[in-house]
This record gives structure tokens, sequence and C-alpha cells, in this order.
């Protein structure tokens, strides 16, 4: 297994744990990993999914389909 560069307050929250400390990453509360960001708007990339797969109408309304009535 391959180790990557640590940071200096990983390597001292380690130390602090081997110690038998308490570590300070057991107190971070339960919102440190949620998103609190609410999104206003779509993004451009969102808006041009959202007409991925279905027809799409031109300025005069003739979006290629057709009705036929057979008597």
């Amino acid at each position: 297994m391959i180790n990557l560069a640590k940071s200096k307050a990983k390597k001292l929250r380690e130390k602090l744990s081997r110690e038998g400390k308490t570590n300070p990453e057991v107190m971070r509360s339960s919102f440190v990993h949620v998103d609190m960001r609410t999104r206003v708007t779509k993004t451009k990339k969102e808006h041009l999914y959202q007409f991925k797969h279905k027809n799409h109408q031109s300025q005069d309304g003739n979006d290629g389909s057709f009705y036929l009535l057979v008597i």
C-alpha cells in the first residue's frame, strides 16, 4: 500500500490518539460532511439534460409529430 503525504494536523491527531488522548475528529459535529448549499437556479448542464430526450418544439409549434385520423 502506498502512503501519500500526511498533513501536520493529521499527524498530530494520530499522535494524540496513540498517546491515549482524545482525538478532535470525534468531537466534530455531524454536519461536517453535509452540503448545506442550496441551488437557486439550474446549472447549464442540468438545463440541457432536461431536454435531452424530448422533442424540441420550435417557435411555430411544429415539433415533428403528426396526428392521423382514419374513419
